[in-house]
């Protein structure tokens, strides 16, 4: 088991874990990267990472994060967006050992938090972060805008 940093040649790699991923969440119709736009914004905005997790030198699991900055503690945070395991290896460890490895970042880098969502009807990953004495934030609730919500929203930016 090994762990690595994407680079520019994993661009379509990366785009095959996130279609994966999608079809797990029951999502394959919310995918609109493409390996352009993957690359554009892992490689060179660099808006956010990716790291692989390996088995005898193949790729078998994924995770892509960001920071992101918390007010109240005046610090940034390491926010994990995607972690996905192929199914033939799930159960091995290593999606513990991919948020390990986050984790680790996040202390070294003195992030104050490290945060991810979960889908509510995922009871496996759910039962997986509280083992690992991650909790859920009860009293929240993510709001989101995106596609023409989004654009009639800028459109009333009227300075």
């Amino acid at each position: 088991m090994t762990i690595r940093r994407a680079n520019e040649n994993d661009t379509p790699l990366i785009l095959s874990f996130i279609k994966k991923l999608s079809v797990y969440e029951k999502l394959p119709h919310e995918v609109s990267a493409t390996t352009e736009i993957i690359h554009k914004s892992l490689f060179v905005e660099k808006n956010a990472n990716v790291i692989f997790i390996l088995e005898d030198g193949k790729e078998v699991g994924f995770a892509l994060y960001f920071y992101n900055f918390s007010t109240f503690t005046g610090k940034k945070g390491l926010y994990l967006e995607d972690l996905f395991v192929l199914e033939d290896y799930r159960a091995k460890g290593y999606g513990k050992k991919l948020l390990a490895f986050l984790a680790d970042i996040a202390v070294k880098e003195d992030c104050s938090r490290f945060e991810w969502i979960v889908l509510d009807w995922n009871t496996p990953s759910i039962n997986f972060y509280k083992s690992l004495k991650a909790f859920p934030l009860d009293d929240w609730t993510v709001f989101r805008l995106q596609k023409e919500d989004l654009n009639n929203l800028a459109k009333q930016n009227k300075l």
